[in-house]
């Protein structure tokens, strides 16, 4: 039943609304801006321009993320992952979902303008577009390397973070773009082969569904790698301390030993639940949240 009729409370509303917005993701992208703006402020950075910072891009990021349910709202229907959404529930109507949307965009975009600066809005409509558009659209059905190249709007937080504070872009944040880009891959790739039947159902060829288990686990360790290695770049890049250095390299081991052990797990001919590829998406996001924590506090042990 749509939010629409009188004996839905407003609270119901408020909270399908949210949800449009993918509030988990949205956690993701704001965890990668933050740090971006301690290192490029090399210290602390203004306390207005992070709060503006963070308002507009969570609007920036639950802008796409609404867009992108009205798009796929047919295939969230179809998997047990994405059922729950409001349009797949029928909570809220696809045309007040797009609307919903695209107001969001709208809204970021001339606050980004009016309180931040230009570059940042500019990457701000940047990131929406290729979401909707090149992810959403074109690569999302149509190839087995969508979040591969998809995964450039997911990044994109690192740069509107530096561009925030600089009101201009350098090598070191495009050093942590590639440590995002790369990182994406094996994220997803865990977390689709938990759900591989869902996206066999809905007809997303993700990497899981149109190859093999030990081809999967390869490709993934491959990205693992060339992210820990993108990760130990931004050291000497950024001018960072051995401590930012110690803790890349010890996450970088963490997240690589786990990565070789779900191989293992393949060449040990397990198959299904038995290789536990949760293990690995679980600790992504852990590497991931603690590297750009270290990112962010290791500018301000030079104070």
């Amino acid at each position: 039943m749509l939010l629409d009729g009188p004996a839905v409370s407003v609270g119901a509303k408020i909270r399908a609304y949210v949800a449009l917005t993918k509030p988990r993701v949205i956690e993701l992208l704001l965890i990668t801006t933050l740090p971006v703006m301690f290192l490029a402020a090399k210290g602390l950075p203004s306390l207005r321009l992070v709060l503006f910072t963070l308002a507009w891009g969570t609007m920036s990021a639950g802008s796409a993320n609404a867009v992108n349910c009205f798009i796929d709202r047919d295939i969230d229907a179809k998997m047990r992952r994405t059922r729950r959404r409001p349009l797949a529930r029928h909570q809220v109507s696809p045309t007040a979902a797009l609307v919903f949307g695209v107001a969001l965009g709208v809204i970021s975009t001339a606050g980004f303008l009016a309180t931040v600066n230009a570059l940042a809005a500019a990457l701000s409509v940047t990131a929406i577009l290729y979401y909707v558009f090149v992810y959403s659209l074109l690569l999302k059905r149509r190839t087995k390397q969508n979040v591969v190249w998809g995964g450039i709007a997911g990044c994109m937080p690192v740069l509107i973070g530096w561009a925030a504070v600089t009101g201009s872009l350098a090598l070191a944040p495009f050093v942590l773009f590639g440590v995002v880009f790369l990182w994406t891959p094996p994220h997803t790739w865990t977390l689709a082969m938990r759900y591989r039947e869902d996206y066999a159902i809905a007809g997303v060829p993700m990497l899981p569904v149109v190859a093999t288990e030990k081809r999967v686990a390869i490709e993934s360790l491959v990205y693992t790698w060339a992210t820990v290695l993108c990760s130990l770049a931004l050291w000497p890049v950024a001018g960072l301390t051995a401590v930012y250095g110690g803790v890349a390299v010890v996450l970088g081991a963490i997240i690589l030993f786990e990565g070789h052990r779900l191989l293992g797990r393949v060449n040990r001919g397990l198959t299904g639940a038995l290789l536990r590829p949760m293990r690995f998406f679980h600790l992504s996001n852990t590497y991931l949240a603690l590297l750009f924590t270290a990112v962010a506090i290791d500018p301000l042990l030079k104070f």
